[in-house]
């Protein structure tokens, strides 16, 4: 039975985000015992405080601890749920310490475009798009009439994100969002405990809203569902039922997916009909300084066409009559000379994906392969 979703108060939501910081280092600190009450009389900052000073857990259970108290005080108030409710939810968390490991940075390695292509822009995972592409035409047809977005875009991500639905991960959400919320690993390079728990609330609110069971949904180590592998938040903002009256299922729905994708990239600001990249024919003869210049902005569009050819770029006839801003890419390929594309500001939008290179052009050769194919 679906449960009318809640309304959230956007300044206690910004609240709950400012004030995590100084709540969620616990593992970090030693101490002292606080009720559970602490966090229900006043602003969660002081909630947070309190809990501050509480030791990691010991055990791998969140249950009964002061700190899971106050965090799911936080939560209630800001996602405008009952406390009761949220306190129960959070009791059945684990805490996982593989996905602490997960977080952390692993080995460096050299960068190289031409091995991460290989690893998705391969023979049975273009044969499984062309598989999803028969199976689900109508919806990405409609998807793509809807919002603009090409088919071959839709089936890029969901390959890129989860090879069609193959490998949607198998970690319990609530004990991810809730380990990285509560027990943020120390060596890692930026704390970002209060984005977990913000989107633990998001969680919460979302299940409360589709009569989901917290404990039997499942995801990557940081908490992202289904075949489009949206946080919580994302779901909650761009997520579409593709049956009317029903919650939102980026699991069980395929459909659901297809149609939240082009919704995320609509909202982005995806513009149709705009290509997203060219290629390059021949890689940039520049001086080092106006190489620097031109690669600065990254993936952000910031020259002309004929601010390019004006520093030098040989520009093809597509990409030097695009009438909109262009980036210059840098893809490093190893010990290898790097390959050169063009993005433009569709390229960006998909890279509100994902914030990389890499991963929006493998989107793009995947997608461009299963459409060949199919």
């Amino acid at each position: 039975m679906n449960r009318r979703k809640p309304k959230q108060d956007p300044f206690r939501r910004a609240l709950l985000c400012a004030s995590l910081p100084a709540l969620l280092p616990a593992l970090r600190a030693r101490a002292a015992t606080v009720p559970a009450s602490a966090a229900s009389a006043s602003a969660t900052s002081a909630a947070a405080s309190a809990v501050a000073t509480l030791p990691a857990p010991q055990e791998s259970s969140y249950a009964a601890q002061p700190r899971t108290a106050a965090l799911a005080a936080a939560l209630a108030r800001a996602n405008a749920l009952p406390e009761p409710w949220v306190a129960a939810q959070l009791a059945q968390a684990r805490f996982n310490p593989r996905v602490v490991q997960l977080m952390l940075p692993g080995k460096p390695m050299q960068k190289n475009w031409s091995l991460y292509r290989e690893h998705f822009v391969d023979p049975s995972r273009i044969a499984a798009g062309v598989e999803f592409a028969h199976r689900h035409a109508r919806w990405l047809r409609r998807a793509h009439a809807r919002f603009g977005v090409p088919v071959a875009v839709l089936l890029g991500i969901l390959g890129v994100e989860t090879y069609y639905g193959r490998f949607m991960g198998n970690f319990r959400v609530l004990d991810a969002l809730t380990t990285l919320a509560l027990d943020w690993p120390a060596a890692a390079p930026t704390d970002r405990s209060a984005f977990f728990a913000a989107q633990l609330g998001d969680f919460l609110r979302w299940c409360r809203a589709g009569g989901r069971d917290t404990d039997t949904v499942l995801g990557s180590y940081a908490g992202a569902i289904g075949l489009a592998q949206f946080m919580p938040e994302s779901i909650l903002r761009w997520g579409m039922s593709s049956r009317r009256g029903a919650a939102v299922d980026l699991s069980a729905r395929p459909a659901d997916a297809i149609l939240s994708i082009g919704n995320f990239l609509a909202g982005h600001g995806w513009t149709p009909g705009q290509p997203c990249s060219f290629a390059l024919a021949e890689p940039p003869a520049l001086d080092a300084a106006t190489l620097q210049r031109l690669l600065a902005p990254d993936i952000v569009p910031s020259f002309s066409a004929a601010q390019l050819r004006a520093a030098g770029l040989k520009l093809d006839a597509a990409a030097g009559a695009y009438p909109g801003l262009l980036s210059l890419l840098q893809l490093p390929n190893g010990a290898d000379a790097p390959s050169w594309r063009l993005g433009t500001a569709n390229f960006y939008v998909l890279t509100r994906y994902n914030h990389s290179a890499f991963y929006a052009l493998a989107v793009l050769d995947l997608g461009s392969a299963v459409v060949a194919s199919a």
